[in-house]
């Protein structure tokens, strides 16, 4: 869902990817007992990545420019989420690499920056519903 508020998009862009990550996580939870499991997880997002410069129209969040003499960012990188396979730091008898703390401890971070992100764009909706109504109301 495009706002056309680059920030908003960005905001939604990284809760749809947390809410992937924690899909993914869940499955690994899941899979810990099967012969043979390696854990999956999402290449990690980057900043860097969002700011690039760029239209909105393709994503990603560029930066102001309106003097020549403003620095440009060099080679954006499209923002899309990979899955990867990675090994945890253990692999039992049967294979499985699955380790529960690890897969806890991304799980709770996930969540912990979703709140983050939830609270930021409520925070951003309610300036723009602030600078849309009318004075004196």
């Amino acid at each position: 869902m495009a706002t056309g508020i680059s920030l908003l998009d960005a905001l939604q862009n990284r809760m749809g990817w947390l809410s992937s990550r924690q899909k993914i996580v869940a499955e690994n939870v899941a899979n810990a007992s099967t012969p043979g499991f390696k854990p999956h997880d999402l290449a990690a997002q980057d900043f860097g990545q969002l700011m690039a410069a760029g239209s909105s129209a393709d994503g990603q969040m560029g930066m102001m420019v309106t003097n020549a003499m403003h620095i440009q960012m060099q080679n954006p990188l499209p923002a899309g989420a990979k899955e990867i396979t990675s090994n945890d730091s253990e692999t039992t008898m049967d294979g499985n690499s699955v380790v529960l703390e690890e897969q806890m401890l991304k799980m709770a971070e996930s969540r912990q920056q979703f709140e983050a992100a939830v609270g930021f764009y409520e925070k951003s909706m309610s300036l723009v519903r602030m600078a849309i109504r009318a004075p004196g109301k």
